[in-house]
């Protein structure tokens, strides 16, 4: 606990512009995936002569060790990867939240996923990438690699370029802040979205990735998340939910017709993001191996479970099963995954996308109700409700025979970690996120005037629409 109120302190430093409250990191992290091109000295001076006969007290020397070398094969499944994971935000996310929108809100709806890709691109090659990536301390890194700094072509990430791995998590933060804009559709000005996105992916985005994968404390603390349960689902539905809360509800909900008006476009935007998330979870793995075949295996299984079980669900609860609730499920299932894609069973697999798909129906459904917030697209019902449950069940079904002695040597104690790494992402982006949102409000106002509304966003932020 001690770790997660050392956590909230960060807000006030990265908004006050100092870092110098947090203790060093101590040990290396274990893959390094993470560093930057090792440097390899010579084992011995030329100059020392070589000994015949060592003495018996004497240790032999450590073997050298060995220099990390590119694979090309690695290298092509990542470029595949990276196309797949932009795909899932445009044209998948766009599309996907696109037609359950009104018709005079569709083209500002898939704005927000579009501009998503284009400012969150700047702002993590200038300042992102370094502060999630490079070594600082156990809460945020350094800003070594400032505008990637110092990233030839023959660096190295493990045995990818480091420059390929920049721009595969590139693609991570792009989805993560789309995600966001499912929550508050229909009513945020275009303008204040963009300023909130751009300072909430080096704010709030970059810090936790540095948490969980750039060596920070959650990723010291043994935290299990193979493609971004925490990073990506959690983080973008807690902030989803906050602003929602903040923006408050739409015109006429509950009065006037919300329905979707187009579900074609839904299908297809839910489509294309089941397949890209193969390059989400598989590309994860960050090589061409047997980590990254059981990635896609346990994804496939994971979102057909979760579909399936929706779809059950809601025959049982509305007495019709919707394709609406088809590709719902799917992309719950799809969540629920991502944290323990390479490291569970088929079997694990299908439980959780079971367990998920359930869940995630009542996230949209009575939580959504109870929580009382206009989550347009049900970006935490999905994503954040979703990411919750894959996180704390990746500690219940990881397995030593896919992780082998990387496995959790005692369930409860990595149930705890898990815990510990879910209740300080929510805390940690729901504090800043509205800090963040409420300076914006004060400073150019974060939602449309009621006129502006009324007409939809498609006409009075953009002077465009679709006839």
């Amino acid at each position: 606990m001690k770790k997660m109120l050392l956590a909230l302190s960060l807000s006030g430093a990265l908004l006050g512009g100092s870092v110098a409250w947090a203790e060093e990191v101590t040990a290396s992290a274990p893959s390094e995936e993470v560093t930057t091109t090792v440097e390899m000295t010579a084992a011995t001076s030329p100059d020392v002569q070589a000994v015949a006969t060592p003495a018996p007290t004497e240790e032999a020397a450590a073997p050298a060790a060995e220099e990390p070398t590119l694979d090309t094969g690695d290298t092509a499944w990542i470029l595949v990867s990276t196309a797949l994971v932009l795909l899932m935000t445009i044209p998948g996310l766009a599309l996907f939240y696109g037609g359950m929108v009104r018709k005079k809100n569709v083209l500002s709806t898939m704005a927000h996923s579009f501009v998503a890709a284009a400012v969150v691109s700047l702002a993590w090659v200038i300042v992102g990438y370094t502060l999630a990536f490079t070594e600082g301390n156990a809460f945020i890194g350094g800003f070594d690699k400032v505008m990637l700094s110092g990233i030839t072509t023959t660096a190295l990430t493990g045995t990818i370029p480091e420059i390929l791995f920049v721009i595969f998590q590139m693609t991570f933060a792009i989805i993560t802040v789309a995600i966001i804009s499912g929550s508050i559709a229909e009513r945020m000005k275009f303008g204040a979205f963009v300023a909130f996105i751009a300072i909430w992916v080096v704010v709030v985005y970059a810090p936790i990735t540095h948490w969980v994968w750039g060596g920070g404390w959650l990723f010291n603390d043994g935290a299990l998340d193979f493609a971004g349960g925490t990073v990506v689902h959690i983080n973008s539905g807690v902030a989803g939910l906050v602003a929602a809360y903040m923006l408050g509800k739409r015109m006429g909900l509950g009065r006037e017709s919300m329905a979707p008006h187009n579900l074609t476009l839904t299908v297809l935007g839910a489509s294309l993001v089941w397949v890209g998330w193969f390059g989400f979870n598989g590309g994860s793995a960050l090589g061409a191996n047997g980590s990254a075949g059981y990635a896609l295996v346990t994804t496939q299984v994971a979102a057909a479970a979760a579909a399936i079980a929706w779809l059950i669900t809601e025959k049982v609860v509305r007495g019709k099963a919707s394709v609406l609730g088809g590709a719902s499920g799917a992309v719950a299932g799809l969540v629920v995954i991502t944290p323990a894609a390479g490291f569970v069973t088929v079997g694990g697999a299908l439980a959780m996308g079971l367990i998920g798909g359930v869940v995630c129906f009542w996230g949209i459904t009575g939580l959504k109700r109870a929580l009382k917030a206009d989550d347009s697209l049900d970006a935490f019902g999905l994503h954040g409700v979703g990411g919750i449950v894959g996180a704390i069940l990746t500690a219940v079904f990881a397995s030593e025979f896919i992780m082998g002695d990387k496995a959790p040597a005692n369930m409860m104690s990595q149930l705890w970690v898990q815990i510990e790494g879910v209740l300080a992402t929510i805390a940690y982006s729901a504090v800043l996120t509205f800090v963040i949102l409420k300076v914006i409000d004060v400073v150019i106002g974060i939602r449309v005037e009621a006129d502006d509304e009324r007409m939809g966003l498609d006409l009075s932020q953009h002077g465009e629409r679709i006839e």
